[in-house]
């Protein structure tokens, strides 16, 4: 330590993580001056905040401390640096301007649910009273309104709107909880909020009567645009026939918790996720009977709910006391739209009517949702709420950008051990989507402050847009979609070596086949297939995957009788395209090999007359799962065969195994039996290869890995073993939205 004169000495405190845009600046200033210590605090954009203090030595140790263990409730302190100086005699304290700090990785804090402060203020008179945009230090848009760092209002669309005086008084204020809120605003110079078409009256209150009269409704939010209608039969139809969605679930937002109580199961880990600041949707079980619309989630076991998180979604439930349908507002396979003349041209045949507001969504970001596993949270999608907040990843080096999966597309930039995770951008096969990938990249690396990087990674299939997109950015790093699943939980949970089960729909595969149920030996920059599930064809390709009836076809080939049993279910062209089914199988003509666990538990649902016609990603899985749950598995032997030096459960001769149980159980029963089989053999053989390699950890992640059914006997078996331990996803989604995570994680570690 030097500069120590007198009792007195200086420091610079480096601090790193959460802490722009969430009163840390002036939590800082209010500790500093109560310890009676002179100097100055500021934001330098990517690398953090710097504080620069003089005082009594123990009065500096003191700050330290209060910066380590007492910041403000959105902040999130992951690392402070301490350098002792010789004292230059600093006087006073102040918070001074930001400076533009690097190419660190710098974290914009996500966008969170309105405060109870802030609530409290709409609810009241003055300037704040029913002013939808209201916001503190302590909540609103953070993500979704930045363009770049550091993060200021000059560098937000707020900064389209001047500040009054009085907000400009709270603003520059140190001790008002509205200190350099960089988004705040009241009824006097804040973005307004109108109706499409016009109205003399309260434009959310108009809405408001829309919504009631049973019109559908487009209301635009922090980041993006809902479509709502009255959670019943007639309005929710009405949704469902003008977007031309037959049946993918709708979530639904409800005013409170004892509303959701009235229709679906809410547990108090459910209840703590659900008024959390972040305001995720999550998916809960039903309560039988459902009083909501059948339409909701039809097939479905469970259904999307949140509460509501902005100012306009509180003063929309001042007007409704009952749920609504609160779905993205975007047609099918579209990014949700967020500029207001998009909104209105695209979604004119849609709504009735729309409540929109003038201030710019910067980044789209949909909402995120979750569902709970024995108390632990597994992403479905990971966004709002949780965007762009930093991961950790094992391997610290130069920054590496992943451009993710095809489907449920996210995109990924990494450095120095850490990594930032984009929200959720959707399936890239749709050119609009690659559009908003390719904006997502640019706003990623924008809110990171890291210029483009030398390395890029992207997935293994040569096809993908997203892979021929990084091939026009650099020299891409190509990762297996298994492996990139498994590196997922491997960097979550800070290991480098485990055995995996890699269960998902579709993944190109080392082979050039689609890969879905894998058994690999995975290190960080490399893995080993050493098991799985047998391969079975799909007779027509991606026509397999829309109408599981043909993977019935495909996983049975050869077995006599297979006319007669495909008869029984349900094909577009009925017998006619049994026949071409049955050819194609019989000439290997346009059929392709597969050992996908999604294209099973399809081909199971579709024997089941579960469902014979996939609408949206994962429909039939999904489906069957939720048939299952009521049902009891049957005790039967998983056919586990090796073959070519691997072990891998024999899909044929389980799915006939299955057919010989319907004479005798129900569908239910078969159903159960169906998922837990499945999972039983797979961690069978993954438990056998980590005994024999000497390995204690089985990681566990891909799409199927949401189901329910599959993961308890995982947990159940290895519980019963004993001698490893499972690892799962926790902080991304183990579906396709965590593969970007996973290749930043392997490209990391190839250096």
């Amino acid at each position: 330590m030097s500069g120590n004169i007198g009792g007195l000495s200086r420091a610079r405190i480096l601090v790193d993580g959460v802490v722009q845009g969430v009163g840390f600046r002036p939590f800082v200033y209010r500790s500093a001056v109560g310890l009676g210590l002179d100097g100055f605090v500021r934001n330098l954009g990517a690398l953090g905040v710097e504080v620069v203090v003089e005082g009594e030595i123990d009065s500096i140790e003191s700050l330290i401390d209060c910066i380590e263990n007492e910041g403000p409730p959105l902040s999130d302190v992951r690392e402070v640096d301490v350098c002792w100086m010789d004292v230059e005699g600093l006087c006073g304290f102040e918070i001074a301007g930001s400076f533009d700090g690097g190419d660190g990785v710098g974290v914009v804090p996500p966008d969170t649910a309105v405060c109870s402060d802030c609530l409290n203020d709409i609810k009241r008179g003055g300037r704040f009273g029913g002013y939808w945009a209201t916001s503190c230090v302590n909540c609103g848009p953070r993500f979704t309104v930045v363009r770049d760092l550091p993060y200021d209002r000059d560098n937000t669309s707020m900064s389209s709107f001047e500040m009054c005086g009085d907000c400009r008084s709270e603003y520059t204020d140190p001790l008002d909880r509205r200190y350099h809120a960089q988004t705040i605003a009241c009824s006097v110079c804040g973005p307004s909020v109108f109706r499409v078409p016009g109205c003399d009256d309260d434009p959310v209150r108009v809405v408001a009567g829309d919504v009631l009269s049973g019109k559908v409704v487009a209301i635009k939010g922090c980041g993006g645009t809902h479509l709502v209608c009255l959670a019943r039969e007639e309005p929710v139809g009405l949704l469902r026939d003008r977007l031309g969605r037959d049946s993918q679930p709708f979530a639904v937002m409800a005013p409170d918790l004892d509303v959701v109580g009235s229709f679906a199961e809410v547990g108090g880990d459910e209840r703590e996720v659900l008024t959390s600041i972040r305001r995720p949707i999550v998916l809960l079980d039903k309560k039988r009977p459902f009083p909501l619309s059948g339409e909701i989630a039809p097939g479905l076991h469970n259904v999307g709910v949140m509460l509501p998180y902005s100012g306009i979604h509180h003063l929309l439930f001042s007007y409704l006391d009952e749920p609504v349908v609160m779905t993205s507002g975007n047609m099918p396979g579209r990014p949700m739209h967020i500029e207001n003349d998009v909104i209105l041209d695209e979604l004119s045949g849609v709504v009735d009517s729309f409540l929109l507001h003038d201030r710019e969504i910067v980044n789209r970001c949909d909402d995120s949702v979750l569902r709970l596993h024995g108390g632990n949270k597994r992403f479905i999608r990971r966004s709002r709420g949780f965007v762009p907040e930093s991961l950790s990843i094992p391997v610290s080096g130069d920054p590496v950008l992943a451009f993710g999966a095809e489907l449920d597309n996210t995109v990924a930039v990494g450095k120095d051990g850490e990594c930032v995770v984009s929200q959720y951008i959707g399936d890239v096969d749709d050119p609009r989507v690659f559009g908003y990938m390719k904006e997502g990249v640019e706003n990623l690396l924008g809110v990171t402050g890291i210029e483009m990087p030398d390395s890029v990674v992207c997935d293994l299939h040569p096809e993908y847009r997203s892979s021929r997109y990084a091939r026009e950015v650099g020299s891409p790093v190509m990762v297996q979609h298994h492996h990139a699943h498994i590196a997922s939980v491997m960097g979550e949970h800070d290991v480098d070596r485990v055995v995996g089960i890699a269960i998902d729909g579709a993944g190109y595969g080392l082979d050039g086949s689609v890969w879905g149920g894998e058994v690999l030996l995975a290190g960080l920059e490399s893995f080993e297939r050493v098991g799985g599930l047998s391969r079975s064809l799909m007779p027509g390709g991606d026509a397999a995957a829309y109408y599981p009836s043909r993977m019935v076809a495909g996983i049975l080939y050869p077995f006599d009788g297979l006319k007669d049993v495909l008869s029984g279910l349900w094909f577009p062209h009925g017998g006619d395209e049994v026949d071409v089914v049955v050819q194609q199988l019989e000439r290997s003509f346009n059929v392709f090999p597969t050992s996908s666990a999604g294209r099973f538990l399809d081909g199971v649902a579709a024997l089941l007359d579960v469902c014979s016609k996939r609408s949206y990603e994962g429909e039939p899985a999904m489906k069957l799962e939720a048939v299952g749950k009521e049902g009891c598995p049957v005790d039967i032997d998983v056919p586990v065969v090796e073959r070519d030096g691997l072990y891998r459960l024999d899909v044929r001769e389980f799915m006939v195994k299955l057919l010989g149980l319907l004479d005798s159980y129900s569908r239910k029963d078969v159903a159960a039996t169906a998922q837990v089989g499945l999972a039983r053999g797979l961690v069978e053989i993954a438990v056998d290869e980590a005994l024999d390699r000497g390995v204690d950890k089985i990681a566990v992640s891909g799409g199927v890995s949401y189901n329910e059914l599959v993961m308890k006997e995982i947990v159940r078996y290895i519980d019963g073993v004993g001698d490893v331990d499972l690892l799962v996803n926790e902080r991304v989604p183990p579906g396709d939205g965590g593969v970007s995570y996973g290749q930043v994680v392997v490209g990391s570690a190839r250096g």
